[in-house]
């Protein structure tokens, strides 16, 4: 969620602060040590509540918002562990560690899982990192139910602890990276945004730049989501949402993507030969390895796909964004037409594109303030939470829209109050076929 915060901020606003963003990263570091050895327990208690209160709302306020804007199960499950994590720090005494720690375990379990096995089976760049995380998030859950070496009364400490110091760490390298990123060139090619290959392609821009403004033209993404576009008989609750559905003759549909900006932009990647898409073979084909790359090509236009297919079942607009940048990043991914069902899909690259047009959207001369305000947005959570799932995995069509709908109504709305939010809210849980961005 940091990371897309600054993104969408920009680089531009927080080049000055540089110093700031470093010295705030050390604080974090400094006081998730002081948090870990409890040598300072009035410090413990309070960082423990603090964090135990902020995971509870933002938990309950993300749920909320995957919940009115019925999105799927998994967008509301890890909002709903925030919550739960959150409440139960608040609830129980700090004393009462061991079965605090038991539900940190689950937790660190159910995320390691989450983590290794779309990482054993795409094999993509940097698999191994998230490999080393999870078996790192395996044996902090053991630890934490043996009770040694960390004591128990201390076990939930040591969480929030790592916690604290893993966000801390991601905003020292930040701020570092920021003070020597030209000004030219976009934040998505920092390492902290390159590790899995999908901004190679994020533009440089070597003479002024109009910004980020609204557009006459909308990005119009289109979603031809797994269930939605197959003739099924089963539903398979998450996975005919996020990764594939299966048709009544036994062959699996994986969904589509695409992107439109009037007049000249069409972007809309895929195989130039159809995939098989038997059970079979489903498994194999996921192995993000060269040996699956395939030729590809790109759709000319929304109206040759509907001709060949069906229309997309699902559409988000984004009038906020910056159209030479997201041009620069077509023009540089045309160049290869090379297609790969895990790290060079018909998802990947509208994600790359939307995160290069959506640069620097929200710049202001108050970064902090728009900071903060984006960090208890609970539309952030929801789109932090589908950019963590999809680094672990990869975009699929489902991720991809989980994505765009909160994220459109961030860019669209930045300055949106509580009390409007909170009367969104309620007309979109009395309406919900009135409102939204979808």
């Amino acid at each position: 969620m940091l990371k897309l915060a600054f993104l969408l901020i920009g680089p531009a606003s927080f080049r000055g602060h540089w110093h700031g963003i470093a010295a705030l990263g050390v604080g974090l570091m400094v006081l998730a040590a002081l948090v870990v050895t409890d040598v300072v327990p009035a410090i413990s208690a309070i960082t423990y509540h603090a964090l135990g209160l902020a995971f509870a709302v933002y938990g309950a306020l993300a749920l909320a918002a995957a919940a009115v804007a019925r999105r799927g199960a998994l967008a509301c499950l890890a909002p709903a562990a925030s919550m739960l994590a959150g409440l139960a720090v608040l609830l129980a005494p700090i004393e009462s560690d061991l079965a605090l720690g038991l539900f940190y375990a689950v937790l660190l379990l159910v995320d390691g899982v989450g983590r290794i096995v779309p990482a054993m089976v795409g094999r993509y760049v940097g698999w191994r990192i998230h490999v080393a995380v999870a078996v790192g998030e395996f044996v902090l859950a053991l630890l934490l139910i043996a009770g040694w070496p960390i004591p128990r009364t201390h076990a939930v400490h040591f969480c929030v602890g790592v916690f604290i110091g893993g966000a801390g760490w991601l905003l020292l390298r930040l701020g570092v990276m920021l003070r020597t990123l030209e000004e030219e060139v976009a934040i998505l090619m920092l390492p902290l945004f390159a590790g899995r290959g999908w901004y190679e392609h994020a533009p440089i821009l070597v003479e002024d730049d109009a910004g980020a403004r609204r557009q006459a033209e909308p990005i119009l993404v289109r979603v031809w989501t797994p269930r939605g576009c197959a003739n099924i008989t089963d539903r398979l609750p998450i996975l005919d949402r996020y990764i594939g559905a299966v048709d009544r003759d036994g062959s699996i549909s994986t969904g589509h993507s695409s992107m439109e900006v009037a007049p000249d932009v069409y972007i809309s990647h895929y195989p130039r030969q159809e995939m098989t898409r038997s059970s079979n073979h489903f498994l194999h084909a996921l192995r993000g390895s060269k040996e699956n790359d395939a030729p590809g090509l790109f759709q000319p236009s929304y109206a040759a796909e509907v001709a060949q297919w069906v229309e997309a079942d699902r559409e988000v607009r984004f009038h906020t964004y910056n159209a030479r940048r997201l041009r620069a990043f077509w023009i540089g991914y045309r160049q290869d037409s090379t297609y790969n069902v895990v790290n060079r899909n018909c998802s990947t690259v509208i994600a790359g594109a939307l995160d290069a047009a959506l640069e620097g959207v929200l710049a202001t001369d108050r970064p902090w303030q728009r900071l903060l305000a984006l960090l208890v947005n609970p539309d952030m959570w929801l789109a932090g939470l589908m950019r963590l799932r999809a680094d672990s995995a990869t975009w699929t069509p489902g991720f991809l829209l989980d994505y765009a709908v909160p994220l459109a109504r961030i860019v669209d709305r930045p300055d949106l109050s509580w009390h409007h939010r909170f009367t969104w809210f309620l007309a979109r849980f009395r309406r919900p076929e009135e409102t939204g961005a979808d």
